[in-house]
């Protein structure tokens, strides 16, 4: 047992040195700062007890408990509060210390109820020792000494927990201010970089399909026999600028798409520039036709850019892989959904000029996305005489969602909604893409959750304290005005005018004598009468302050009544020191 007492005690002072060596606990300018407060509280302690009259010793005694109190304020704000509580209440010198005290313990004390707790603690103390001997204190001397502590303790604590909790308040809004401000740059970057996706996508999608088409026409016009020699090299030299362009092109497009998700932001062209793409292949010389069915319907924004996107990519592809072969269009107002549809026939004999077509392997791709998030599907195959397929299924009023995902035969290429594993807007609701997509931080956000509740937990208890502190300050002012009311009350019965005293003669009878006399005794007299010579044996005594102004203000004026066998036996007059 006393091996286990002196590993606990071993424990607990390691845990204090550790407390008191705190790193950044004592920088050279606090220790200086701390050094001149103990010792300025100190000096002002011992000359508080020499102006009391007490001796040297005391005065040593009193100013190095004060310093030594002082200086561990911070380390042990708990122990430090009553242990001031102490000297405050037991000396005439630790009333500033007090103070100094709790300020300190009011913003180092964590947790309600162990500052509750502290408090009570140093005031009772306080109170104890402020009324010591209890034989002598009175109602009235209680109700001001807790006054006084209130002013002293329980005033300058609440008001540097206040400080303490603002400054922490705001150091909370300044972080959150400045995570914020990062989440808006992070936002900001985020928007760029779909930017710069949606400025690729364009740019594979409008110039592809423009150069696309000056690469089969270039090639066209290269094995055209009535072109002279030089004439077929300059349309040789355009054929290739043009097949440089689509390389350059497609290095662009790789360097501006990073992976971020596409924009799904609706665009200019929609479904019915489709007609305006087949005039333009058509007057190009391609062999194209434009068929349309059912009635025509709205879609939504996105859907309708993903329709006329489909057209475009399969256009171009036609272009690029199958030159000269015919082309035909379709669009099918079903009853549920659009079809758009390009297919184009198997591929002719390649000519002399004919050279490989350049692709950025990303069109069907991003078709394929596209689709998705609008909710409809695409199709991309061979067909059964040899040529290709491109078709997409876009369902009416669907701006963002899924669409089917069954599967027809094999070796085609189809894209639905079944791996959409980075669907955004699944994943954030039905708003558009960037109002409510997570942003990633630096800060983990269960720290900064548990800064905010901490931080909140201590503004509740600050509150609470406050509270209660306003409720205890109410409370002791109604006790200080009945405190005051009782005091007058029994100043009024506990003294008489000289004059009354003069008038009043040895020998009459105690009834006469004390209808002339204040009824009742005052207890504001309690203490002065260990003061007087002892009273005269077998008689009673009753004693009156004098109303007349003292000559000396150190010293009262009292008279003493003392009756015995129904007769005023003695009466004398006494000047106390107070």
């Amino acid at each position: 047992m006393k091996s286990v007492e002196r590993v606990d005690a071993r424990a607990w002072a390691g845990a204090l040195w550790r407390r008191l060596a705190e790193p950044g606990q004592w920088s050279r300018r606090r220790v200086a700062g701390e050094c001149v407060l103990a010792v300025v509280l100190a000096l002002l302690a011992a000359g508080m007890e020499a102006l009391g009259g007490h001796g040297g010793l005391r005065m040593a005694l009193v100013a190095a408990a004060v310093a030594t109190a002082s200086l561990l304020r911070r380390a042990l704000p708990e122990a430090m509060l009553i242990v001031a509580g102490a000297l405050g209440g037991g000396t005439d010198g630790g009333d500033l210390l007090l103070t100094v005290v709790a300020w300190s313990a009011g913003r180092r004390i964590d947790g309600v109820l162990r500052a509750t707790v502290s408090l009570c603690a140093s005031f009772a103390v306080y109170e104890a020792l402020d009324l010591w001997p209890w034989s002598e204190a009175a109602p009235g001397g209680a109700v001001f000494t807790a006054v006084v502590f209130l002013v002293l303790a329980v005033v300058p604590g609440l008001a540097s927990r206040y400080w303490a909790q603002r400054r922490t308040l705001l150091r909370t809004l300044q972080e959150r201010n400045l995570q914020l401000l990062r989440e808006r740059q992070m936002i900001a970057g985020q928007a760029r970089m779909r930017e710069r996706q949606r400025i690729a996508q364009d740019m594979h999608d409008s110039l592809g399909h423009q150069l696309a088409l000056i690469t089969v026409h270039t090639g066209a016009l290269e094995v055209d026999q009535e072109l002279t020699g030089r004439q077929r090299e300059a349309v040789g030299v355009l054929r290739e600028a043009s097949v440089a362009a689509m390389h350059e092109l497609r290095a662009v497009v790789g360097i501006l798409s990073d992976g971020t998700p596409e924009d799904a932001k609706p665009a200019a062209k929609g479904v019915a520039g489709i007609r305006s793409l087949v005039e333009s292949a058509a007057a190009a010389g391609t062999p194209v036709v434009l068929e349309e069915s059912g009635e025509p319907r709205p879609l939504a924004p996105t859907a309708d850019h993903a329709g006329y996107r489909v057209a475009q990519e399969g256009l171009t592809n036609a272009y690029k892989h199958a030159p000269g072969a015919p082309i035909t269009v379709s669009l099918r107002y079903e009853p549920d959904s659009l079809v758009v549809e390009v297919g184009n026939g198997p591929v002719p004999q390649a000519g002399a000029g004919h050279r490989a077509a350049v692709s950025g392997g990303q069109g069907l791709t991003g078709l394929g996305e596209r689709a998705r998030l609008v909710g409809g599907m695409l199709y991309a195959g061979k067909t059964a005489d040899g040529g290709f397929r491109l078709a997409g299924v876009f369902p009416y009023g669907a701006g963002n969602g899924h669409g089917p995902g069954d599967a027809h035969g094999s070796g085609n290429a189809r894209t639905t909604s079944d791996g959409a594993v980075d669907d955004f807007w699944r994943q954030n609701g039905e708003g558009p893409l960037g109002e409510g997509e997570p942003v990633i931080d630096q800060l983990d956000p269960r720290e900064e959750l548990k800064s905010i509740m901490s931080a909140k937990k201590r503004s509740n208890g600050c509150l609470i304290i406050g509270g209660t502190a306003l409720l205890m300050l109410v409370g002791l002012v109604a006790a200080g005005l009945f405190g005051v009311g009782t005091v007058v009350r029994e100043a009024e019965k506990g003294a008489i005018d000289p004059q009354v005293y003069a008038g009043v003669k040895v020998g009459e009878p105690e009834a006469q004598v004390r209808h002339t006399l204040p009824s009742g005794s005052s207890f504001l007299m309690s203490g002065t009468r260990s003061k007087l010579p002892a009273e005269p044996a077998g008689s009673t005594c009753q004693l009156f302050l004098s109303t007349a102004d003292e000559d000396d203000p150190a010293a009262d004026t009292v008279y003493r009544f003392c009756f015995k066998d129904g007769k005023l036996a003695d009466k004398r007059e006494f000047h106390v020191k107070s």
